[in-house]
Order: structure tokens, then C-alpha cells, then sequence
């Protein structure tokens, strides 16, 4: 069994208190690691080590030479990618198809922003006032405190990390307790690119004991968070306390709508994907099914059928399409809003209770679940689940559609199927979603910025507008010529 220390200063470090917890494999429940539990005085000298290199070294190294780096870095991330996601399939249980893709795709966001970093510009601003000569610079904020969720952890951090660092930033990260070992063996990639030692580190622990004062250390200079909404609203309330900027990519309910001129077949494939696919613990899910009525029975029929062939098992199986759930809470409240869903009246037509078939391990497993007869004022409707459960919602008209859609607290994301282009453009202007995926679902880029509308965050990640969210604006002004104004009004 593998020990896993901090990744502080650029070297391997004991947790002050000595303290150490078990990770397991969601899919045979055995433990196979020991990751270090950290505390505050754990996340002090972090910070404090990433503030010195902020305000040392790093701040020596030019734009271009930042980009050089994160470009070295996105050639090992490629060499390793595969080591990296049989790591992250050990730690979270979602399927090596998946988190092989993402940790092989991984390297696209640090050479994007990589070759991003010499290209933040100013302005130089035409000045009304004669003899003054105003522009404008963007300057890294300093410490950035990283907070990243289990389901998807170095993409997620990649999201925040490479933006970051391209901006001239530092960084101290804090890894899901539930998955922090690839994010602790990528640290090492760091020192193997050439990065200078206190620019990235990774201090490991629970979220009151690291999560909360690496918030609260009054050097952090900004957080960048994934998880739930209700951990964003706590982490919003205490940077509030500083008047610190926060990143927060939340939770989602989102409204996968199916028209009646759509190809039924891509969309029944599309609705799979958006629910089943990692086993539905994603922030994406389109866990919400709109509908057309005048094929709903047909719909469910279709989608019923091909969630029944889904193979449930080993994620390290590369035929496997549901894997476990990844945390023994996240499996109780899955089963728990089963229940809350018969209770509220919906109506089970597939699954609805734990998977125990051959080849299952861990006592882990859900069975993919679809409820019909669901309305969109249900728990089962407005409450994220994390899991793969689909509700399915019919509709009768585009308005009602949107309506519908946009009657939830989240706005992460939307799809809509559909073969009319007007229908298509107007859905995507109307619907409340920070994306809208039309005739497709789930696709993510470094390209596109991605982030929330209402209670599913603030702020978006990837894309060239994500560096600004790492950067602050500086206006410099210089006068040609000694003035002999007069000075007591504003000039």
C-alpha cells in the first residue's frame, strides 16, 4: 500500500499532525492507499510558500517562458496520460473509456493556455485629458486556492490550474478527500517540466480542516471551486469575509428537451449519454427528460431498451458502461431519492433499486433508473442527484418547454434535439444555461468557456475569456509634463 504525502515547496511533505487516512476502490471496496491529512498549519505554509514564490522567482519568469513550461508540461501529461487515468479509475470507479479519454485530452488545456500566455494585452486608452497618457495592464492576483470535486478530478483541475498559471499565478490545491491521488502523483510533473519549486502545491484532507482555512488564509487571493451548491455557498460566504473573487462551477438539473422532428435515434443516444454515462455523476446529466408528448411512450420505450443492454461492472473493463458509485454517501443518498421519487408518486419503469449481477464487486452499484410520470415541481425534478436516475417530463408545446426548463434554481447546461434550425436557435436563446448543446451532449472543450447560470455558479472556466478570471485590471495613468493645476479639484 502506497503513502501519499503534500506537494509543498516542490518536494514530498509529512502532514504536520502525522495523520494519515485510507482511500479505497469504490469497485472492490478495498483500501489501497494512504493519503495525508492535512490541517491549517498544513495549508499555512503552503500558502505562505506560494505567496514567497508568487512574489519571487515565478514573478522573474517571463509570459512566453510560463507558456514554454505549460507546453513541456502538456508533452509529460501525454506520456503519462495513461498511467494517470488507470490511477483515477482506482480512486473514483468511473469507467477507464472515460477517464482514459479525459487524462489523453488533458493535455490540450495546458497547451492551449500554455500558448495563450504571451497574449495578454492592454489598451492604450485615447485620454481626454491633454497631456496625460492612460493604459490599461492585466497583473496575476497572486495565491489562487484550488478546490476540485472527485468525479472528475485532474480535468477539473486543469479547468483552473492551467488558466491560472498562463495568467502568472501560483496555486495551492485541495484535492477531493475522496480522490486524491492522481492529483497528488501529477504534482511531480511539475518539478520534471522545470517549474520553479512553490508555484503549484497540493496539500490533501477534509474540507473543514483544509478546505476552510486555505479560504480563510489571508494571503489566498482568489478560490476556484467545483462541487456541489451548497459547499459553493459556504466557500462564497467566507470570501465575502476578505471581498475575495471566487470561481464556482456548481451543480445542475439540466433540461434534456427531445421534439417531435428530432432523429429519435441520435437523440435516445444522446439522452443515455447525458444520464448514464458516469454513472451519472456528472454536473452536466441531463437529468431532466423534456419530451414531446406525441412520442413520449415511444421515447421511453426506446431508451428503456438500450439503458436495459448497459454492461455494469469492473471500470477497468473497456466494455463496462456503468461503473460504481464513487463514495459510500453519494450511493445511500442515490437510493434514498429512489425512494422519495416512488413516494412522490413517479413511476418506475427501469431499475430503482442496487445492482448485484455477476462481475459486481463493492456493493456499490445502482441500477440505471427511469422514472416516468414525473413533475417538474417533484424532489426527483428539482434536486441534483449525482447519480444515474433519469425523470422524464412530457410537453406539449416549445413554450411550455422552456418554460419548464427554466423552472429549476440550477442553469449549468441544456440540450435540445431537434432538426429545425429556428426551433434550435430559439431554444438556445431562451433557455437559462451557461451551455446549450443542440443535437448533441456532454462536449467540453479548452476552446469554449464553460460555466453556470443561477445557483450553478459564478465566473467560467476554459476558453481565452477564463484567463481574465485570473487576472485584475490596473489603469496607469502619466502626465507628459509637470502640472500646476489647480489642486483641489479633480483634474
Amino acid at each position: 500500500m502506497k503513502t501519499y504525502n503534500h506537494f509543498i515547496n516542490g518536494v514530498s511533505t509529512q502532514p504536520s499532525a502525522g495523520e494519515y487516512f485510507n482511500t479505497e476502490n469504490p469497485y472492490t471496496g478495498e483500501i489501497w492507499a494512504k493519503v495525508a491529512r492535512g490541517d491549517a498549519n498544513d495549508i499555512d505554509k503552503a500558502v505562505n510558500i506560494a505567496h514567497a514564490a508568487f512574489e519571487g522567482d515565478w514573478s522573474q519568469v517571463k509570459a512566453t517562458e510560463r507558456g514554454k513550461l505549460l507546453t513541456h508540461l502538456a508533452t509529460l501529461i501525454e506520456r503519462d496520460c495513461v498511467r494517470l487515468g488507470e490511477l483515477e479509475v482506482k480512486d473514483n470507479g468511473k469507467l477507464i473509456a472515460e477517464m482514459g479519454a479525459q487524462t489523453k485530452y488533458l493535455a490540450e488545456w495546458y497547451r492551449y493556455f500554455g500558448g495563450l500566455a504571451d497574449k495578454i494585452e492592454g489598451a492604450v486608452i485615447p485620454s481626454d485629458k491633454p497631456g496625460i497618457f492612460n493604459f490599461t495592464r492585466y497583473e496575476p492576483l497572486g495565491v489562487i486556492g484550488m478546490i476540485t470535486a472527485w468525479n472528475s478530478p485532474l480535468l477539473l483541475l486543469a479547468w483552473k490550474l492551467a488558466p491560472a498559471l498562463a495568467a502568472g499565478n501560483t496555486a495551492v490545491i485541495k484535492p477531493s478527500e475522496y480522490t486524491s491521488v492522481s492529483s497528488l502523483e501529477f504534482m511531480n510533473l511539475f518539478n520534471e517540466a522545470g517549474f520553479p519549486p512553490g508555484v503549484v502545491n497540493c496539500v490533501a484532507g477534509y474540507g473543514v480542516e483544509v478546505g476552510q482555512p486555505l479560504v480563510d488564509h489571508p494571503l489566498t487571493a482568489k478560490i476556484a471551486f467545483t462541487g456541489s451548491d451548497g459547499a459553493g455557498q459556504k466557500i462564497y460566504e467566507r470570501a465575502a469575509r476578505k471581498i475575495m473573487p471566487v470561481t464556482l462551477e456548481l451543480g445542475g438539473k439540466s433540461p434534456n428537451i427531445v421534439f417531435e422532428d428530432s432523429d429519435i435515434d441520435a437523440a435516445v443516444m444522446g439522452v443515455i449519454s447525458g444520464i448514464f454515462a458516469a454513472t451519472g455523476q456528472t454536473c452536466i446529466a441531463g437529468s431532466r427528460l423534456l419530451v414531446h408528448q406525441s412520442i413520449h411512450d415511444n421515447f421511453v420505450d426506446k431508451i428503456v431498451k438500450v439503458a436495459k443492454q448497459a454492461k455494469i461492472g469492473d471500470p477497468m473493463l473497456a466494455d463496462t458502461n456503468i461503473g460504481p458509485v464513487t463514495t459510500e454517501p453519494q450511493y445511500k443518498k442515490i437510493l434514498n431519492y429512489i425512494e422519495i421519487a416512488k413516494r412522490d408518486g413517479a413511476k418506475c419503469v427501469l431499475g430503482g433499486k442496487p445492482h448485484d449481477g455477476p462481475g459486481v464487486k463493492g456493493n456499490r452499484f445502482v441500477e440505471p433508473t427511469i422514472f416516468t410520470g414525473v413533475k417538474n415541481n417533484m424532489r426527483i425534478a428539482q434536486e441534483e442527484v449525482f447519480g444515474p436516475i433519469l425523470s422524464v417530463i412530457p410537453f406539449k408545446s416549445e413554450e411550455e418547454a422552456i418554460a419548464i426548463g427554466n423552472d429549476i434554481i440550477f442553469g449549468l447546461a441544456a440540450g435540445v434535439w431537434t432538426n429545425d434550425i429556428g426551433r434550435a436557435l430559439r431554444m438556445s436563446e431562451k433557455l437559462k444555461a451557461g451551455t446549450v448543446w443542440v443535437n448533441t451532449y456532454r462536449a467540453v472543450s479548452f476552446s469554449s468557456p464553460f460555466g453556470g447560470f443561477k445557483r450553478s455558479g459564478q465566473g467560467r472556466e476554459s476558453g481565452q475569456t477564463s484567463i481574465k478570471e485570473f487576472l485584475q485590471l490596473k489603469s496607469v495613468w502619466i502626465a507628459q509634463k509637470t502640472s500646476t493645476a489647480n489642486p483641489f479639484i479633480m483634474r
